[in-house]
């Protein structure tokens, strides 16, 4: 069989994948991405949501800078509504949390330098702000700039705005078998259809390890799934989307409101995820307790009903950050994965960054925290 031949071939139809093939396509370089199942069905699609930049390491801060950029022209760029509001981001800490709090103040002043502009506040200030804070919060960060989109939306609208430029899309195609030969990569899948291109960028999520093993680098990546819900509407009063701030894990919930009312929350504890069989589900217990750290934060949401829980698989490194950027073994090959629950926000650049790198051979943002050497083990 006569393999399809293109410039790039992308593997994995999350936010990832399809935003590289989007960039990719938009700088003229013929793209094909490979998706399993449907574009944004995993990890990409079932997260939480948040556009938010505060809490992660500052030295990621100037690729969720260029994100953010991405974001908030997203409807003109894609063509399509991704439900993006900036309406700001607010991650608070409980009273006795005084290291906490004194972390978030600090972090505001670092971030600065990165071009970040976080207000921190303590209460009584905050209370008066966010009357629907519970009485336990003392202090809050608050980035106007950050906000929220609908994951379900957005994959699905890079992967089309991509076709429309050209890529070829191709869903429910799983792919068994990569490897180089002479100067381009083949790639073949299940059903025995065989691809070829010079460039390879595997966005595979939990997934990545079944693929990179192929090529030398094993992953040592685990998969977890977030336990998640959305309540009845009510009035729209909520409209930072918000975050605890803690070291322990039951109390690190979060939630954000839609204009039409409905309140999606998360966080607290995980579930195991299944990559195998590609199904991840809630455990009651834990959205029992994420309801106790919820009434927490905002007491009200303790008399809504929850209509839907969902979860999801994704990949998790051992230090919480992605593996991105070049293969460090085998040239042309690109990796984007492991983002440990926080690359939502983060996609759009990582996808305009990967485009940028491979046709221009360079980019202003560095990756080199994100190689997989870091573990000795690699």
């Amino acid at each position: 069989m006569r393999a399809q031949a293109s410039d790039v071939i992308v593997v994995g139809g999350g936010i990832m994948g399809s935003s590289t093939a989007f960039f990719l396509a938009q700088r003229g370089l013929s793209v094909t991405l490979l998706e399993r199942d449907l574009v944004g069905r995993h990890a990409s699609g079932v997260n939480y949501g948040g556009v938010r930049r505060q809490g992660r390491p500052l030295y990621q801060l100037p690729l969720a800078n260029r994100a953010s950029a991405i974001w908030r022209r997203a409807n003109t760029l894609l063509e399509a509504e991704v439900e993006y509001l900036q309406s700001g981001h607010m991650r608070v800490c409980y009273r006795g949390s005084d290291r906490d709090a004194a972390a978030m103040e600090q972090y505001a002043i670092d971030a600065k330098e990165y071009g970040l502009n976080l207000e921190y506040l303590e209460a009584p200030e905050l209370q008066a702000r966010f009357p629907f804070l519970g009485p336990e919060v003392m202090a809050g960060s608050l980035s106007m700039e950050d906000g929220h989109a609908n994951p379900r939306l957005v994959a699905p609208a890079f992967a089309r705005a991509a076709g429309r430029l050209g890529a070829r899309v191709e869903e429910n195609i799983r792919i068994v078998a990569v490897e180089k030969v002479a100067d381009d990569f083949r790639v073949e899948s299940a059903d025995q259809r065989q691809f070829r291109a010079p460039v390879l960028v595997l966005a595979t999520g939990a997934w990545a390890g079944e693929l990179t093993a192929q090529f030398g680098e094993p992953v040592p990546m685990t998969s977890w799934g977030p336990t998640m819900a959305v309540t009845e509407p009510v009035s729209y009063g909520i409209k930072p989307s918000l975050g605890v701030y803690t070291a322990v894990a039951k109390e690190s919930v979060y939630c954000r409101q839609i204009p039409r009312g409905n309140i999606i929350f998360g966080g607290g504890y995980k579930a195991p995820g299944y990559p195998t069989t590609g199904h991840t589900r809630v455990r009651p217990q834990n959205t029992l307790a994420q309801l106790e750290e919820i009434r927490r934060l905002v007491p009200e949401m303790g008399q809504l009903n929850i209509i839907r829980v969902w979860s999801g698989t994704e990949g998790y490194m051992p230090d919480g950050q992605p593996v991105a950027g070049p293969s460090e073994r085998v040239s042309g090959l690109f990796y984007a994965f492991g983002f440990s629950g926080s690359g939502f926000q983060i996609g759009p650049g990582v996808g305009e960054t990967l485009a940028e790198l491979i046709a221009t051979g360079a980019t202003p943002i560095d990756l080199s925290h994100y190689k997989l050497s870091r573990f000795s083990f690699a």
